[in-house]
């Protein structure tokens, strides 16, 4: 399968997507001839090479001659809709304009369908936008995962006067992806960029196991302090026998609370839905007892978790980090038992079945319905499971 990282260490924008997929081997000419079909005037396309920071790119620049187009939703829909360009493009632009759409509908307080896209009307916009998603399946490139987004820092000018970076309509749109700041007073990430991101990444951290096949650069406008460039590798995924996502474990030290209280907070927390909850008995400075808890999460759950600790546990801190995980195939399935059906939790390597577990609480359940000890119902439920499984391998 051929894939894309996006490393966006120098944040990113429509112009520098288009730079580096030009870089990777789109040709200027097929995209200038895929832009006509969107039947708007002057749209010239030019791509060159130029230097950042000692490292080279490609800089690409849409030459129009329109001024200060006001354009709503409804309007780029219909250009789209009345467009020559394949179902498949439309489909997938309709989805980035829609989140800047949205971004800025919410921002001002008005109807999606009669809010001016400021930031994306023009014909510049809409051709890097249009121009990234036709790009991107002009190389071929199936799935698209990236890097956390560097987004900058300081203020800008708009139409709307002054505003903070990121601007507001990026902020919008930034929402579930991570992103950092070095303390740059640029805008570095723009609505074009991040929307046209959010709209083909699956994921976001470091680089996936992959073969890397070709590196792409797309220059930035301004000189920055770092080089101000989005590097796309392309490649093709590595064949991977095991799932892999990365999760937060979240640590903290306590010896100033009572034990009966963290039991509580320990069964909040995982009804709450986190991954895995632990507490380790440690020894702390003056030879204090003292317990190590440790919650593993999905990274969206950051704020929700940190919020129930610092409620409940008198800790004023937490060590956050962020790490990788292999697992195997899951599925849930049910089986038939004399004590009821309990459902089996299967792990699988390739097409080899690693792990038959049934459900604990299905377990309980039956144990305590049929008066017999939980460890009959358990395995009983593991053989059924084995045969049922063993029976559809053979056919």
């Amino acid at each position: 399968m051929k894939i894309a990282y996006f490393d966006c260490f120098s944040g990113i924008s429509g112009d520098m997507i288009l730079g580096a997929l030009i870089d990777l081997g789109l040709e200027v000419e097929d995209l200038e001839s895929e832009m006509q079909k969107l039947n708007l005037p002057g749209i010239k396309l030019k791509a060159e090479t130029t230097s950042r920071n000692g490292i080279r790119g490609v800089k690409f620049d849409v030459s129009v001659t329109e001024r200060h187009p006001h354009r709503t939703f409804t309007n780029i829909l219909d250009i789209l809709d009345k467009s020559d360009l394949q179902n498949k493009i439309k489909i997938k632009s309709e989805k980035v304009f829609r989140y800047v759409a949205e971004a800025e509908a919410k921002i001002h307080q008005k109807d999606i369908n009669h809010i001016h896209l400021h930031e994306v009307a023009g014909i510049d916009s809409i051709v890097d936008i249009v121009g990234s998603v036709y790009g991107i399946s002009k190389l071929g490139i199936e799935e698209v995962y990236s890097s956390r987004v560097q987004v900058g820092t300081g203020f800008i000018n708009c139409q709307h006067g002054t505003i903070p970076v990121p601007s507001p309509a990026t902020m919008e749109i930034l929402e579930g992806i991570p992103t950092y700041s070095r303390g740059i007073e640029a805008e570095m990430a723009t609505p074009t960029g991040v929307a046209i991101l959010k709209a083909f990444a699956k994921s976001y951290g470091t680089m996936p196991d992959m073969t890397v096949s070709r590196i792409g650069y797309g220059a930035g406008s301004r000189d920055l302090e770092i080089p101000n460039l989005l590097r796309i590798c392309l490649g093709e995924a590595a064949t991977e026998k095991y799932l892999s996502d990365e999760v937060l474990l979240l640590e903290t030290n306590i010896d100033n609370m009572n034990p009966e209280l963290l039991g509580y907070t320990s069964e909040l927390l995982l009804s709450q839905g986190v991954l895995d909850f632990y507490m380790t008995p440690i020894s702390m400075k003056k030879n204090r007892p003292g317990t190590m808890m440790s919650i593993i999460i999905e990274p969206e759950r950051l704020d929700e978790v940190l919020s129930t600790v610092f409620s409940e546990v008198s800790t004023l801190g937490m060590r956050i980090q962020r790490i990788g995980r292999k697992k195997l195939h899951r599925e849930i399935v049910s089986v038939e038992t004399s004590y009821g059906d309990i459902g089996i939790k299967v792990g699988r390597l390739g097409g080899d079945i690693k792990s038959i577990h049934p459900e604990y609480e299905d377990c309980k359940k039956a144990a305590s319905e049929k008066g017999v000890p939980i460890a009959v119902v358990f395995e009983e439920a593991k053989a059924a499971a084995r045969k049922m499984l063993d029976s559809k391998i053979q056919t």
